[in-house]
């Protein structure tokens, strides 16, 4: 079931697309989810939720620089969160550097040539290609950000 879901919801949407497409679909999605911020008020729940979408992306950025000859960790989202005691104005600011760093991290996958066919592991969806995976950060943030009231 798993498997059909990441071919479904991740790989299938993303096959075939460019880097450059990928990268052009995570600016826009992180722009939209910026404007969303605009006027939402810090509450707990709020900073859980961008905390926690920040947090998974920049876990999500370790597991795609392993492309680019970093480490490959096999570790857990938590330790990639920010702090609890950041301020709201902060934390949205985090997630706007956060977007951008991904962004440029696509930049450097399309200069070294990385297949974007190669498969990174993903904690509860095994391997997924490269391509899946800047899907998975654009959709999951797209979708959490929902939350937030």
């Amino acid at each position: 079931l798993m498997g059909f879901a990441v071919e479904f919801l991740l790989e299938r949407p993303a096959r075939g697309k460019s880097y450059t497409e990928l990268g052009l679909e995570l600016d826009n999605a992180g722009q939209k989810i910026l404007l969303r911020l605009q006027n939402k008020k810090m509450t707990e729940f709020n900073h859980r939720v961008l905390s926690h979408i920040t947090g998974i992306e920049r876990w999500g950025q370790s597991r795609l620089r392993s492309m680019l000859g970093g480490p490959l960790l096999q570790d857990e989202y938590d330790g990639y969160r920010p702090a609890r005691d950041i301020p709201w104005d902060g934390l949205i600011e985090e997630f706007r550097a956060t977007r951008a760093e991904t962004v440029q991290l696509v930049q450097s996958l399309t200069k070294a040539s990385v297949d974007p066919t190669t498969t990174v592991s993903h904690n509860d969806f095994g391997p997924i290609t490269v391509r899946a995976w800047l899907r998975y950060l654009q959709t999951h943030a797209s979708r959490e950000i929902l939350q937030i009231r």
